[in-house]
């Protein structure tokens, strides 16, 4: 247990709604009553980010979360599989643990898992990773506006908006915050 006044952003702490990382903390004494503590909190399984007020001096559990570099390589009817780079033990995470990162994933990837109690509940990509372009419609010049852009077929089954000069074949990096086209690989 910890208290509330010694937590940070950046730690993770164990509720009753699951897991969470503290994004923003913000320790406030009005003039009336008692101190409190407000924070924004980001689930780590679902991403979902929320508002808690705790009162000063509460004592809430610390998660210890651990981040740790694996490879991904394959994914097949049982779900991604990892290998840990360190023993080489291999594990498959479902398609719901692995949420939108399997957009990114190409084989032979590194990926940090992040893992509590030594279970994986989540997948943290780059900040941008390279992707082929497997379908692009030929791009038609004439009656088109500065910026145009066409939507083409990534690798993993991705479609991004790009801009026409983009063919297929061609490796992109893409922002994996977002899904969008950053430049030519």
């Amino acid at each position: 247990m910890i208290s509330t006044n010694d937590v940070r952003p950046g730690m993770a702490l164990s509720l009753s709604d699951g897991i969470f990382t503290i994004v923003k903390y913000e320790h406030v004494k009005p003039g009336k009553g008692k101190a409190f503590v407000r924070m924004k909190l980001k689930n780590v399984e679902t991403g979902q980010v929320l508002d808690k007020t705790f009162r000063a001096d509460e004592d809430v559990e610390q998660a210890i979360i651990e981040r740790k570099e694996h490879q991904f390589l394959y994914k097949d009817d049982l779900g991604f599989h990892f290998m840990d780079l360190e023993d080489f033990s291999q594990f498959a995470l479902s398609p719901g643990d692995v949420d939108d990162a399997a957009n990114y994933l190409t084989d032979g990837m590194t990926a940090v898992l992040v893992l509590y109690k030594a279970n994986p509940i989540g997948v943290e990509l780059p900040a941008s990773v390279e992707l082929e372009v497997t379908y692009a419609e030929p791009a038609v010049r004439g009656d088109t506006v500065s910026g145009a852009t066409k939507q083409v077929t990534m690798e993993t089954g991705l479609t991004v908006q790009v801009p026409l000069f983009i063919e297929q074949g061609e490796r992109l990096r893409i922002a994996t915050t977002d899904g969008s086209y950053l430049s030519r690989a």
